[in-house]
């Protein structure tokens, strides 16, 4: 069973700033981090949808967006389960076997809709490596459950401390993975 850190928080808090701080300070403190983040994709100032990034490959698919007809909806927006399916899914999958920290950025209303992507993250919570995730403030679904119920430490985000998030969380989890690779 892997160690879990959560991020919660309310939407536009930070949560996904954080997680990217987080992960460029364990890379440069020669840390393996895998898995998959999140971010917005906007289009005259608005917010238009999501994409998501496998952090091995770098390979990029959109997550949801306004503009698509196809998906299961959530909100305003079209979940592209395909791409969930390969870019989410699959980068969570190769973290299993190649990083010493998996992130997931984020476990939400969105990644909920996917077969693929619950049994990617169970699969993570599983391979004994520390996992970082990111998950939904208040939504109540099994899979978020069991990851609260069986998370080592839960950060949640505010406006008055998600500055300091980044080195504290940093800290933690490269304790967990390790330490510092010279």
């Amino acid at each position: 069973m892997s160690k879990l850190y959560l991020v919660t928080g309310p939407p536009g808090v930070g949560k996904s700033t954080v997680v990217s701080n987080v992960v460029l300070k364990l890379k440069s403190a020669g840390v393996i981090v895998g898995g998959c983040t999140a971010s917005e994709t906007r289009s005259g100032g608005a917010r238009t949808g999501f994409d998501v990034t496998d952090l091995t490959s770098g390979r990029k698919g959109m997550l949801a967006s306004v503009d698509s007809k196809f998906g299961p909806r959530v909100g305003r927006y079209r979940v592209n389960l395909t791409d969930l399916a390969s870019v989410a899914a699959g980068g969570l999958e190769a973290a299993t076997h190649s990083s010493e920290l998996i992130v997931i950025d984020e476990v939400g209303p969105m990644e909920l809709v996917s077969p693929d992507f619950r049994r990617a993250v169970r699969k993570c919570v599983a391979s004994g490596k520390p996992v970082l995730a990111v998950v939904h403030e208040r939504l109540d679904d099994d899979l978020l459950n069991e990851l609260r119920a069986g998370a080592e430490q839960i950060f949640a985000l505010t406006v008055e401390n998600r500055d300091d998030a980044s080195d504290s969380l940093a800290s933690v989890l490269l304790a967990a993975a390790g330490g510092p690779k010279v």
